[in-house]
């Protein structure tokens, strides 16, 4: 957005394989040899439609892992519950991973993972929640998975948005008067980062309660727009910040802004 540093997208999933993000990792990984390493993790954020998929992504990450045994324990998965922008994909599967089979098979896929290695990392990115019951099922869910998951990361980008092409900072003409092509995307950015700190304080809290905020991190993600945006998700509870709208605004310049 001009008025603010907001995005809003309809892009969907990326279009690169699994195996072009194994071949980047890769190239990351050695660019940062041990034992001088800095430890930065990869978090590969990947998703599947079913229980197959997801056995495969398991298994192809497993490969890498045990193939670069120097880096293993720097490769995390993040199980991706809650792109909006999926056509024909009904609703995000963070909102109804409770309920949903093939959901609940996917996620016994991946604590059957971590069961036979222990050294492998596995969160869950999750869709911007609005009211608490939404919050204690995941955590129930969570807390019936043993060790699972080790990290939350909140939060995706709020679907069925709406902005106009004159709201938005763009190089290309918009045709439709949009400023994406559908009309209506997931918003990004500023204009979430309320939410994200409700949605990080919010599990921060039932964690605690639950006595899984030592085992469980929160990755807060979601209008980390500058270094007092960054300070207010620690506050609010985040272990680790993300961030995508700023990175794509400033490339990695972002990275010394939030810094300051």
């Amino acid at each position: 957005m001009s008025s603010s540093t907001s995005t809003i997208n309809s892009y969907g999933y990326s279009p690169h394989p699994l195996s072009t993000y194994l071949e980047w990792a890769e190239v990351l990984l050695a660019s940062e040899p041990p034992p001088s390493s800095p430890r930065k993790p990869i978090i590969l954020s990947v998703t599947g439609s079913t229980v197959s998929e997801v056995h495969t992504i398991i298994s192809l990450i497993q490969a890498f892992r045990k193939a670069k045994p120097e880096y293993s324990d720097r490769v995390a998965i993040e199980l991706n519950t809650s792109c909006p922008n999926i056509h024909g994909a009904g609703a995000p599967k963070g909102y109804i991973m409770d309920t949903d089979s093939t959901m609940l098979d996917i996620l016994a896929d991946f604590t059957e993972a971590v069961k036979q290695d222990p050294t492998l990392t596995v969160g869950l990115k999750l869709p911007p929640y609005i009211y608490r019951d939404q919050f204690v099922r995941v955590v129930e869910l969570v807390k019936t998975l043993g060790d699972a998951f080790s990290f939350f990361t909140c939060t995706n980008t709020l679907g069925n948005s709406l902005l106009f092409s004159e709201q938005v900072e763009s190089n290309e003409e918009s045709i439709s008067g949009y400023a994406v092509p559908p009309a209506v995307g997931g918003i990004a950015g500023d204009a979430i980062h309320a939410l994200t700190l409700g949605n990080v304080h919010t599990f921060k809290t039932l964690l605690e309660e639950s006595g899984l905020d030592s085992r469980i991190k929160i990755i807060g993600v979601g209008g980390a727009t500058s270094s007092e945006a960054v300070q207010r998700l620690w506050k609010a509870g985040a272990s680790v910040v993300g961030c995508a709208t700023l990175l794509g605004k400033e490339g990695v310049k972002a990275f010394e802004i939030l810094s300051q």
